[in-house]
């Protein structure tokens, strides 16, 4: 899940790294009163989950409160890439000698997390390491030995940066490492990292994101940095469907049956099994058919759960019929799940036989699940019958409806 920058500068000042004074404005008010009490020349940048906010529009500058005032009103009525903005942080604008980036990720490949950086912040890290890859330092990070301040430094001297620049710069970016190994970050990003033109640092700009299955674990830091259960941020907010969808998976411990995400299509899924859920959603596509949906269903939900979950996705606008597909080999018992979108259904007022476009759960039950389903007329098939052939089936039906 993605921070705001606001409450990802939250979680670094924990740990004591230098920001520019500053605060989140939630009207044009607020943001005049913040730059009055900054005193001088402010930024005011959008708070929204994407990027390319400059370009947007959503990053302005004012030298004075009444100035500050109209430009937060203009950038909390921008949209960028369809959100809209949280709120505006107001910082202290502060004279730059030079950018720095410096990040904290995975790689893939390695599968070890990785320490980037670099002596040319401010923009795509990407076209850096294209065009000017003697400015990209890496340094991979061990998951058995602890953490060292020298690999920082290592990274940091292996761009050319030397004398009170590498002192300072050194605990900053040793700091971001340890943040991202504290919390389970899958991304810590600093960029651009500001040397000022009285030689101090400051973070201008910084990213996070959390690993979604650490939730549990830092629940107290998400609810005092004000980040509700609720909340399943990606690369935008989450919409009032997928929040629903959070609710109901978190209304019984027994099982999955969330991890929802909207999409604009008519074919709702009941989906799961992990990987097996991303192959499933990427067959549907495959065929044709439009996704309503994405979501994880499995390890052994309650009746009730399935059917709260299938009542969801129905109520979508425009969801015609639904395909409930697991992968190739499941625990799950098939009668459970049988049982609760049936039920789904049933109480949103659907004939069960002309809702479910295909049914394809190899599991645990599965006789006792298939009679349910022919006591309903429900199209089901078993493992002899791929996922990609069941996503056909059920794509080909929607074309008939």
């Amino acid at each position: 899940m993605r921070f705001y920058e606001y409450e990802a500068k939250a979680l670094f000042a924990r740990h004591g790294t230098p920001l520019p004074k500053g605060q989140v404005a939630r009207t044009a008010a607020e943001a005049q009163k913040i730059a009055a009490g900054i005193g001088g020349p402010v930024v005011l940048k959008s708070q929204v989950l994407t990027g390319g906010r400059m370009k947007a529009g959503g990053v302005k500058f004012a030298d004075a409160p009444a100035d500050a005032e109209a430009a937060a009103k203009a950038i909390l009525a921008l949209e960028i890439k369809g959100q809209k903005p949280r709120g505006v942080l107001v910082e202290q604008r502060a004279p730059v000698a030079q950018e720095y980036f410096a990040a904290v990720t995975w790689d893939g490949r390695r599968k070890l997390p990785v320490l980037i950086f670099s002596d040319m912040g401010g923009i795509d890290i990407e076209e850096v390491a294209e065009k000017h890859p003697a400015h990209v330092a890496r340094a991979h990070l061990s998951t058995i030995l602890p953490w060292s301040a020298y690999r920082a430094k290592e990274a940091i001297v292996a761009v050319g940066v030397t004398g009170d620049d590498l002192n300072r710069l050194i605990p900053i970016v040793s700091t971001l490492v340890e943040v991202f190994l504290r919390y389970d970050l899958t991304l810590a990003e600093i960029n651009p990292l500001g040397k000022l033109a009285d030689g101090r640092f400051l973070v201008l700009d910084g990213h996070v994101d959390l690993e979604g299955d650490a939730r549990d674990k830092h629940a107290k830091l998400l609810e005092e940095l004000g980040i509700g259960k609720e909340e399943t941020r990606e690369a935008r907010p989450p919409t009032a469907f997928e929040i629903k969808g959070a609710q109901v998976d978190a209304s019984d411990h027994r099982g999955v049956a969330g991890n929802v995400r909207e999409f604009d299509g008519d074919l709702g899924l009941v989906i799961g099994a992990g990987g097996g859920s991303l192959t499933l959603f990427d067959a549907i596509r495959k065929h044709g058919g439009r996704p309503a949906n994405y979501c994880e269903i499995g390890g052994n939900p309650s009746v009730r759960k399935a059917c709260d979950l299938t009542k969801l996705i129905l109520s979508k606008p425009g969801v015609k019929k639904i395909a409930v597909m697991m992968n190739v080999v499941s625990n799950t018992r098939v009668d459970i799940v049988a049982r609760g979108v049936i039920k789904g259904c049933v109480e949103s007022g659907r004939d069960p036989a002309e809702t479910i476009a295909i049914f394809r759960i190899p599991g645990a039950w599965e006789d006792d699940g298939f009679t349910i389903l022919r006591k309903y007329g429900v199209e089901y098939c078993d493992r002899t019958v791929s996922m990609d052939e069941a996503a056909g089936r059920a794509v080909a039906k929607m074309a008939r409806a």
